[in-house]
């Protein structure tokens, strides 16, 4: 009788050590699919993409394109380009600029004025950032209002590149900067907007 019941016990210690080996199993199979399959779908800074603003009203408006240019390392030389169809012409301050009209707001982009380096990495998007500046303004102000300026925080997703908007002063970049090849606008010289209080509430890049 006790013979029968240790040879019982040692039958469901296998029992549970072979399907608990089979669940891990299972669970690192799936997690390693989850991973190949992620990684097939992550996103690429190679060719063109669309330039999609996400407005209030829950449109999405292609309002240009960027052009990915692949580098060594992981990097990507980019130009971006404004699609005339969309931004329409608007004359302010004594200068023209391409904006995005709507009857609550008008966001106007402004192109960053100096050389730079024009290239964008994994994690290392602030040359993009500063290649799509805009300010906003209501359809009744008159001149632009560049100390009403927009600068697009980017993250890199599996779909694409995802801009929230930043508040920036574009008078600071009304002289050359001290050195070329930094990014004028770091950390400090932005401030989150309030959720919901722009028109475009994101910039993708898809």
């Amino acid at each position: 009788m006790g013979d029968d019941r240790q040879t019982l016990r040692a039958h469901r210690s296998r029992t549970a050590t072979g399907a608990g080996a089979i669940l891990v199993r299972a669970l690192v199979g799936a997690a390693l699919c989850g991973a190949l399959q992620g990684a097939a779908q992550a996103f690429e800074l190679s060719g063109e993409k669309a330039l999609v603003a996400l407005t209030k009203d829950g449109q999405r408006t292609r309002i240009g394109s960027v052009f990915f240019q692949p580098a060594a390392a992981g990097a990507a030389g980019f130009r971006v380009q404004m699609d005339r169809a969309v931004m329409q012409d608007h004359f302010l301050s004594m200068r023209e600029f391409k904006c995005l009209p709507a009857a609550q707001e008008i966001t106007c982009f402004v192109a960053y004025p100096y050389a730079q380096p024009g290239t964008v990495s994994p994690g290392q998007l602030a040359w993009l950032e500063h290649s799509l500046l805009f300010f906003y303004k209501q359809p009744a102000d008159f001149g632009a209002k560049l100390w009403n300026g927009i600068i697009f925080k980017f993250t890199q997703t599996p779909t694409g590149l995802v801009g929230r908007p930043q508040a920036v002063d574009l008078n600071l970049i009304g002289v050359p900067p001290d050195k070329l090849n930094e990014p004028p606008y770091g950390p400090f010289q932005r401030d989150d907007f309030a959720p919901g209080a722009r028109w475009v509430q994101e910039l993708r890049i898809e």
